[in-house]
């Protein structure tokens, strides 16, 4: 589904999910840089790394119409971090498939912005895009993201697979599969 970058903003009660801007790079670099925000990641990213992640995901909003929406909260905060959809790269055993992700600055966890925006790319992604499932994918020790996963509706039946970019000696190896199909979200999940 091409689209240019004049793709329409999300709104949520709180929130708008939104293309990237120039004055988010350096906010999401400090949120990039931040210990606690990247815990479950192999490592924290430089802002070199940062910057190219930002161009990547903008670019991937410009020409598909969707992806990883920048999030700001109405009227507070002009950047907290970046919540949607990915298609997940054929390396990842799971694929292909699409993944709903966020990654929010510290500061914000626990307002329930996360689940909202989530919630909000879910509906993008079973209305305007017909998809018939998007599935979302962390750390097993990632509880956190866990328990955003199950408050948006998705379920983890037992599905486990090992990230093949982390080292096997990593204890983030290890990753839960979660799943909601576009029956389910219809139906109220």
């Amino acid at each position: 589904m091409p689209h240019d970058s004049t793709a329409p903003d999300i709104h949520t009660d709180r929130l708008r999910l939104r293309q990237w801007q120039d004055s988010d790079y350096e906010p999401f670099a400090d949120l990039n840089a931040d210990p606690a925000v990247m815990e479950f990641f192999p490592a924290t990213l430089s802002r070199t790394e940062s910057d190219a992640l930002a161009d990547r995901i903008r670019s991937e909003i410009t020409e598909n119409g969707w992806g990883l929406w920048a999030i700001k909260i109405k009227n507070v905060a002009p950047f907290i971090g970046f919540v949607g959809l990915a298609a997940v790269v054929s390396s990842i055993p799971i694929a292909p498939c699409v993944e709903v992700g966020w990654r929010l600055s510290a500061n914000q966890w626990g307002k329930g912005y996360a689940s909202e925006a989530a919630s909000a790319a879910l509906a993008v992604g079973f209305t305007t895009l017909q998809l018939s499932e998007i599935v979302s994918f962390t750390s097993a020790t990632n509880l956190r993201s866990r328990r955003v996963m199950d408050r948006i509706g998705m379920i983890f039946d037992g599905e486990t697979f090992n990230h093949p970019n982390i080292p096997a000696s990593n204890p983030l190896r290890h990753h839960v599969v979660y799943r909601l199909s576009q029956e389910r979200w219809r139906n109220g999940a």
